[in-house]
């Protein structure tokens, strides 16, 4: 067995020190030398395999076996390193190719929106949803900034005069009375003069109007007629049972085309911007999907007060070639767009819940309007900034009575004794603004608060265990008698008597 370690000691010293010649003398006639080193290792051999006992040619072989192993491992883990070099070049050849094969994609598809729009502009023209104007050629601008419709828009309105004359001597009560004939003239859309009282005096008290009921009751003909009479038709978006976040509402950043998806919400919402008038969204089946997900953001940012923070983050970074109303990424939501939600109240929709209910004005369809004859009306061109004008005359002239707020405090009182429901500072500050406003569109005080109350505080007792509440319910419509007289609170009445009966 010394033999063999004695070979063992003079082979290794001999291969490394062949070796290390061979790097030390590395010029290309050094390979032939190779044979050479060879006939040392025969020498090395002959002289002392004669010598290994047992034990010495056991350690012989495993040598040879842990050396061609050893040199199989290095094999191994070079190939494999090779093979993984080559997929993760294969792999970034194929993000490139992904990411150009996208781009143009996206082109294409842009390119196919556009004539979209122009056969949609043709068919839904007379209906009173607009669409995004067509023209021959893009800008540059549009092409490489990263908001190609936003950019769209800006190029529209350069240079264009949207101001609108101020209309004299005009009176909301006198608007509403305008709008109602005129809907019935010249679209056959036929409303209570109730009905448009508090959807004026509801836009000046919030900028979310929920048109709930029955289908066919002419909820979505009520904002369609709107923009119709102001000349400036109303922005129609389907929501989708998908919509989960605020990226649906908006759109969203794509990065590997450098560009924002951006959707016909987003592309009203700015259009808005340089208007003067009063602009209409409509979100069409606004509760096929969860509002306080995909509208939360709007919801939250229109509570504050500084109407200047009213902004919105599009992209969280700036480019010089953005918008011209985008800034630093954010959109300041503009004071002249009004939000119209129609929801149904069936098995396929979501409830709404009270976070939407309590910063929304909801108005209820429960049956077709009546026809009357009346005179055409034509259109009413007046700006956002007068109609706001006239919400303020209202407020400053009919501010709501102090004996009002007083037996309104009682009603408060007896609400939370019996069914554990508060009115909260929002609905107080709502209704100082929706009762002066009403009042100026020709209604009565009553009438206003009973609308307040019906919808902010009724609907809520819906979630209660109607059952076991009818002697409260019983007890509500007496306090009301009590409190305001027996003709008055007719919508609160009929809303009581009802859930008497769903009980």
């Amino acid at each position: 067995m010394s033999a063999y370690f004695e070979y063992l000691k003079f082979m290794v010293k001999a291969f490394f020190e062949h070796l290390a010649e061979f790097f030390y003398n590395w010029i290309p006639y050094k390979w032939t030398q190779i044979g050479d080193d060879f006939v040392d290792y025969t020498s090395l051999w002959n002289q002392y395999h004669g010598d290994f006992d047992f034990w010495g040619w056991f350690f012989y072989v495993f040598f040879w076996i842990l050396l061609a192993g050893i040199v199989g491992g290095i094999g191994y883990l070079l190939f494999f390193l090779i093979r993984k070099y080559v997929r993760f070049y294969k792999k970034e050849l194929d993000k490139e190719q992904l990411a150009d094969q996208v781009e143009k994609l996206n082109y294409e598809l842009y390119q196919a929106i556009q004539e979209k729009d122009k056969i949609l502009e043709l068919k839904v023209g007379s209906l009173g949803i607009k669409q995004l104007p067509q023209k021959e050629q893009e800008t540059v601008e549009e092409v490489t900034s990263r908001f190609p419709k936003l950019k769209y828009v800006d190029h529209e309105y350069k240079d264009k005069d949207t101001s609108i004359p101020m209309v004299e001597g005009i009176s909301l009560e006198e608007i509403c009375n305008k709008f109602r004939l005129f809907a019935a003239s010249q679209l056959h859309l036929y409303y209570t003069i109730d009905t448009i009282r508090d959807l004026f005096a509801g836009m000046a008290a919030s900028k979310l109007i929920i048109l709930e009921g029955i289908s066919g009751t002419g909820k979505t003909s009520l904002a369609y007629a709107l923009g119709k009479f102001f000349d400036n038709d109303a922005n129609m978006c389907s929501v989708q049972p998908s919509w989960k976040d605020r990226t649906e509402l908006l759109g969203y950043y794509n990065e590997f085309t450098k560009k924002f998806n951006e959707t016909e919400f987003l592309r009203a919402l700015y259009e808005t911007t340089y208007r003067k008038d009063l602009n209409i969204i409509v979100l069409d089946e606004m509760n096929l999907a969860r509002i306080e997900y995909y509208f939360a953001e709007f919801l939250s940012i229109m509570e504050m007060p500084n109407k200047n923070e009213w902004k919105i983050e599009l992209i969280n970074s700036y480019d010089n070639n953005d918008p011209l109303h985008v800034d630093k990424g954010k959109l300041l939501i503009p004071q002249n767009v009004v939000f119209f939600g129609t929801a149904n109240n069936d098995d396929s929709t979501f409830t709404i819940s009270d976070k939407v209910y309590d910063r929304a004005i909801s108005l209820f369809f429960d049956n077709k309007g009546i026809p009357f004859d009346c005179e055409y009306e034509d259109q009413l061109l007046i700006s956002y900034s007068q109609l706001d004008a006239l919400y303020e005359d209202a407020i400053n002239q009919y501010p709501v009575s102090e004996k009002i707020l007083a037996k309104f405090d009682q009603l408060d009182s007896f609400v939370i004794k019996k069914f554990k429901l508060a009115f909260g500072n929002r609905i107080l500050k709502q209704l100082k603004v929706f009762i002066p406003v009403y009042v100026a569109c020709g209604g009565t005080e009553l009438d206003g608060l009973d609308f307040i109350f019906t919808n902010k505080i009724l609907k809520k007792i819906e979630s209660l265990n109607i059952a076991f509440l009818k002697d409260e319910l019983k007890q509500l419509s007496a306090e009301i008698d009590k409190l305001f007289g027996k003709s008055t609170f007719a919508k609160a009445h009929a809303y009581i008597d009802n859930l008497i009966k769903m009980s």
